[in-house]
């Protein structure tokens, strides 16, 4: 860090806006003000750029000091037959806050990324899978599948740091990798080589992955085409997995269209297994976003369960259907809604009966007030904190960038519990 007058400049800054944690940001500060200097994505520079408003927490719309709102949180939960704390865009000590007063108050636990990151989960509780680190990608891969969906829309700086990298820890040249899209064409065209695109819309993707892994298992194959898709391309494709020397198929389900997106996952990671019957092949989920590795990984190791889990019952209660918030909203089962969304201002709480209570960034609007609403720091630039990247391997610090009267998610949450 460097310091001149007003102005820091903050070296090596990890992004808490980036699923992959990219932990290379030059960050300037000057005074309440933050500026991506190098090395930023539109999350990161969006993320970090946002500008520091309306500070002041509220209830019913009218400001009041936090000690006020935190009481107005304790009526409310104290008065609810069924609470739920969803969202949960925070760092590893706002998700154990959370977990907390869950269990203090008997409530459920939900994230707004649940769809995505339940169907690998329901996967990996079913059948297992076996998956891969960033790191070994970075260092190891020669063939890259993508699956479904462009991943470098969400994760923009994927390829440059993990797949085009300037240097890796062995001497074998990142020219040489190849990458075939299946399912969905890169948004930004390219010529290279390097790049093949085998495109068919997200509903036939099932079918498509299943006669893949057909081929891989030398199963003989009679249509000439499955989904709109040649089966001699597929064939091409088999080839090429069983004849690398480290090959990584790679998805982001919370990007995919559709229901019961579990299943083709499973077909994807039943199919890795087959490829390493003769040559190395791993799986790669992406995600990491709002904290959504996070708060899963948190939630393992203080339950022993992931996310839609209840505490109703005096003890941890895990069920990805009944604890969907989204559904016990819908169906007017909730009487108190805690939403935490300290990273963007607009993951905002879904439209609903139950009494709100957001824990959000400040400059946060709504179309209806909530009935509680305490602007809480960002972890990573009001204070320190730490995140899960999407390989959930690492758990990454993340730095004070500036000095806010912002409380954290969970200084909030650990008050609000301290009152009950």
């Amino acid at each position: 860090m460097t310091d001149k007058q007003n102005q820091q400049l903050f070296h090596e800054v990890v992004s808490p806006f980036c699923g992959l944690a990219c932990d290379d940001l030059t960050i300037k500060v000057e005074k309440q003000h933050i500026t991506v200097v190098e090395n930023g994505d539109k999350y990161s520079q969006r993320g970090f750029e946002t500008p520091l408003i309306d500070t002041a927490p509220r209830v019913n719309g009218q400001q009041v000091s936090l000690d006020t709102a935190v009481d107005h949180c304790q009526q409310l939960i104290e008065n609810s037959q069924q609470t739920v704390i969803s969202g949960l865009a925070t760092d590893v000590n706002g998700s154990r806050s959370a977990l907390s007063l869950a269990d203090k108050c008997g409530a459920s636990i939900d994230h707004m990324n649940a769809k995505g990151l339940l169907s690998n989960t329901l996967v990996l509780q079913d059948t297992g899978w076996m998956v891969t680190t960033l790191s070994e990608v970075k260092n190891r891969v020669d063939l890259l599948v993508v699956v479904g969906s462009d991943i470098s829309h969400s994760y923009p700086r994927f390829f440059d740091r993990v797949i085009w990298p300037d240097h890796t820890l062995f001497s074998s040249s990142v020219s040489n990798r190849k990458i075939v899209y299946l399912g969905a064409e890169p948004a930004v065209s390219s010529s290279s080589d390097a790049i093949s695109v085998i495109p068919c819309q997200p509903n036939d993707l099932p079918e498509v992955m299943a006669i893949l892994r057909a081929l891989i298992n030398h199963k003989p194959i009679q249509a000439e085409k499955v989904g709109g898709v040649a089966i001699a391309a597929l064939e091409q494709l088999a080839e090429a997995l069983l004849s690398s020397q480290y090959s990584v198929i790679t998805w982001a389900a919370g990007e995919w269209q559709g229901q019961h997106n579990e299943l083709t996952i499973q077909t994807l990671c039943e199919m890795i297994k087959d490829v390493n019957r003769t040559t190395r092949c791993s799986g790669l989920p992406l995600a990491g976003k709002e904290g959504d590795i996070t708060v899963n990984q948190v939630a393992a190791w203080q339950t022993g369960y992931p996310i839609r889990t209840s505490f109703q019952r005096g003890f941890p209660d895990y069920d990805p259907y009944l604890y969907d918030s989204q559904r016990m909203l819908d169906n007017n089962e909730v009487d108190t809604l805690i939403w935490v969304s300290s990273f963007d201002t607009d993951r905002k709480p879904p439209q609903s009966q139950a009494n709100t209570i957001v824990l959000g960034r400040a400059g946060m609007t709504f179309e209806r007030e909530p009935e509680v609403f305490i602007p809480v720091g960002t972890p990573g630039i009001d204070h320190s904190g730490h995140i899960f990247r999407s390989d959930s391997v690492v758990a990454l610090p993340l730095k004070q960038l500036r000095k806010s009267c912002l409380p954290s998610v969970s200084d909030v949450l650990s008050a609000i519990e301290a009152t009950l």
